[in-house]
């Protein structure tokens, strides 16, 4: 009767070195999407629209993928299929017009500490649909502290926050959109490959951002480019910048980001898995200090420490 804790601590033991793996997996998708702002920022500078940007993003890894899989190309029933469209609207299109937008008319602070308030919103809402997704208290706090840090990070020093009420409810509702595609997704994770999952989302998200881009083309054909194809100004990606900004939006950030995502999701948890996402501002202000020569203060330096230290306490779990 001796032999079974051994055979139980060595099972424990292999099943915390695969979580451990899935967390530095994690922290590897965050890294794509902070530096994912820089990208976008360059692409921006060089003519592209916002929403040409995340329009011609989706569509090319739609085909990446549709090139790596292409045996199945429908769910098992049509309920399934609603859900991934639902998933291509909210956790690509939706959630990237609606940040977009509000950038534009709102302050990028406001706009920052909204939209990464979805951990919150999925930890609420993932507590009360799915009982396995509850935390413990030392979790909660945990998330917190990670909360104060991504606060600390994205002002950055800069204490001033003006209300723009179109711009923050449109920033709402992107945290939202998030929120609805991580926990929806969830059940999924089961039925179909992360890789079949990740195309279909991309799928309908290219499909239905095409839409809206070509809504951008007839409204205002001057702002989109006159004498252009869509209004793409195509010709800029001859520029080494443009094109390798958009190769890793495409293949990093888009790819790879989310094909490691669904599957860290499963893995993880929706809620511990999504207190990730409060260190993309970190990401983001370390990558436009090293990319475009911004300023860090100490200010945002402790908010740094504050979103390791809470992710720490949310992610440890103490031996028995």
């Amino acid at each position: 009767m001796k032999p079974a804790p051994i055979k139980d601590f060595e099972s424990s033991a292999n099943a915390s070195r695969g979580l451990a793996l899935w967390h530095v997996l994690a922290i590897g998708t965050i890294a794509f999407w902070g530096t994912s702002f820089v990208s976008t920022k360059v692409l921006l500078n060089h003519g592209f629209s916002a929403v040409q940007i995340f329009t011609l993003r989706f569509t090319v890894t739609y085909l990446l993928l549709l090139a790596m899989t292409h045996k199945q190309f429908r769910c098992e029933n049509w309920k399934h299929e609603l859900i991934l469209c639902l998933c291509g609207l909210t956790g690509c299109t939706l959630y990237f017009w609606a940040e977009n937008t509000a950038l534009s008319i709102s302050p990028s602070s406001n706009v920052s500490l909204i939209v990464c308030t979805n951990p919150l919103l999925i930890m609420i809402f993932g507590g009360l649909i799915y009982k396995s997704e509850r935390l413990v208290k030392r979790q909660i706090f945990g998330c917190v502290i990670t909360f104060i840090g991504m606060v600390l990070v994205v002002l950055n020093e800069k204490f001033i926050l003006k209300l723009s009420p179109v711009g923050d409810l449109l920033a709402f509702g992107s945290s939202c959109m998030w929120a609805i595609y991580s926990l929806i997704v969830r059940p999924l994770n089961y039925k179909y490959s992360t890789l079949f999952i990740t195309r279909k989302m991309f799928f309908y998200g290219a499909l239905s951002s095409i839409i809206i881009m070509l809504g951008e083309t007839a409204i205002a054909p001057n702002e989109a480019g006159a004498g252009r194809f869509l209004g793409v100004p195509w010709q800029n990606f001859a520029e080494p910048v443009v094109s390798l900004n958009f190769l890793c939006l495409t293949v990093f950030s888009s790819m790879f980001g989310y094909l490691i995502w669904n599957k860290v999701l499963k893995q993880l948890g929706t809620v511990l898995a999504s207190n990730y996402i409060y260190a993309i501002p970190l990401v983001t202000i370390i990558t436009a200090v090293i990319a475009l020569g911004e300023r860090i203060t100490s200010v945002a330096i402790a908010g740094a420490v504050a979103i390791v230290a809470g992710m720490v306490l949310a992610e440890w779990k103490p031996r028995k």
